[in-house]
């Protein structure tokens, strides 16, 4: 188990479970079913690539799959006494087996995480996995061949590895040690090496719906417990509880239908902060300049970099439902906060308003990136994205 001395790890969100610590993965069935046809099949592919969007359940498949796999016999037509057994149909397996219990504790020599390293001289998680990393696992499989069982890699995420890392990768799904199983996350796989992705079999995880959601942040709720190695600097284990099927659907609307994504919004309380985006924006092209000031102030605190972050996401979020709405013409499902449909009716009332911010969305991220990679201060950042969405709504 995670204790407060450890370093943080990379794959973990604030307030909520480490993915090996989920007890159940929710809203995935079709995902799981392909997995156990291939492995009922004796078609068990040496690699998969975990795809879709961030928060949706990414990270718990592959440790449900990585449980399933370490303590599954490899597979044989009878038990001791003769009997046919019957094929798998869950994933699920018992939370007081041992190597379950082994991997709570990152002690299961049959398990690899490849993830980014913490830098012991900063104190600070790495941006990359390197090929140093991958190197390890040449180790790892020496070691674990001895016992005939299976091994299996997580790489969580591989959108973090540089190229010589990913190359290193390759080379392993190319040339696979025997039962073997490597399980690759990947929230944009458009990004990987085609080679790397060809290698894989694919395993797409879709946003979850209200009902789901509600089901998660119960499940969230019910079992979260302090994350003494979270990354983030809020209070650990907190979220709101999902009260009402409205609740939760505005939480499956916001972020995509992404869990992780509905925790970061509980915790920083960002349904109420884009309800302050939207009252900013209500008098477009007007907009009274020190409420921007006081946002941008609030977003530039020191220590506040969560919210930060949150405030740049929920302006991606706002951008692209008013870019949608004018494209379409149709509002979205649902109405994030009251008088959000009257903005976005009056703010793109039509197909060119609607390309026009979609048009700067995409200036307004590439800025964004400019602006975190030279450090720039983000009460500038914020109010230099503001004036920029102002300019637009006055052409």
């Amino acid at each position: 188990m995670k204790t407060a001395t450890d370093p943080p790890e990379p794959d973990r969100i604030t307030g909520a479970l480490h993915p090996r610590d989920t007890p159940r993965l929710l809203g995935q069935s079709e995902a799981e079913t392909t997995f156990l046809t291939a492995f009922n099949s004796n078609r068990l592919h040496h690699g998969w690539l975990i795809n879709g969007p961030r928060g949706v359940g990414k990270a718990t498949l592959a440790w449900s799959i990585a449980r399933f796999l370490l303590t599954t016999p490899v597979r044989s037509d009878t038990s001791l006494f003769g009997d046919v057994l019957p094929p798998p149909d869950t994933l699920d397996v018992a939370q007081d087996h041992p190597v379950c219990s082994r991997i709570r504790a990152g002690s299961e020599p049959g398990l690899f995480v490849l993830r980014r390293p913490y830098d012991e001289k900063t104190n600070r998680l790495k941006q990359q996995i390197t090929v140093d990393e991958v190197r390890k696992l040449k180790n790892f499989f020496a070691l674990s061949a001895t016992d005939g069982g299976r091994r299996v890699v997580i790489v969580d995420a591989a959108d973090d590895m540089n190229t010589s890392a990913a190359n290193a990768i390759l080379k392993v799904l190319e040339e696979p040690p025997e039962r073997c199983c490597l399980l690759l996350i990947s929230h944009q796989p458009a990004g990987l090496l085609p080679t790397l992705r060809s290698r894989c079999c694919d395993l797409r995880l879709l946003p979850l719906s209200p009902e789901n959601m509600t089901r998660a942040l119960q499940q969230a709720e019910t079992t979260s417990s302090p994350d003494p190695g979270a990354e983030l600097g809020t209070e650990p284990g907190v979220i709101s509880k999902p009260n009402s099927h409205g609740h939760a659907a505005v939480l499956a609307e916001l972020s995509a239908g992404s869990v992780g994504g509905s925790i970061r919004l509980s915790n920083l309380d960002g349904i109420a902060l884009y309800g302050d985006l939207i009252s900013l924006f209500s008098n477009l092209p007007n907009l009274d300049r020190s409420r921007a000031i006081k946002l941008a102030d609030m977003a530039a605190v020191r220590g506040a970099e969560d919210r930060f972050d949150m405030l740049l996401t929920l302006i991606e979020i706002f951008l692209s439902r008013l870019a949608r709405s004018g494209v379409t013409g149709q509002m979205p499902a649902v109405e994030i906060t009251k008088g959000e449909f009257n903005v976005l009716s009056k703010a793109s009332p039509n197909t060119a308003k609607g390309r026009a911010w979609a048009e700067i969305a995409q200036q307004i991220t590439a800025r964004v990136q400019h602006g975190r990679a030279v450090n720039l201060d983000p009460a500038a950042l914020i109010l230099d994205t503001v004036f920029s969405m102002q300019k637009t709504a006055v052409r």
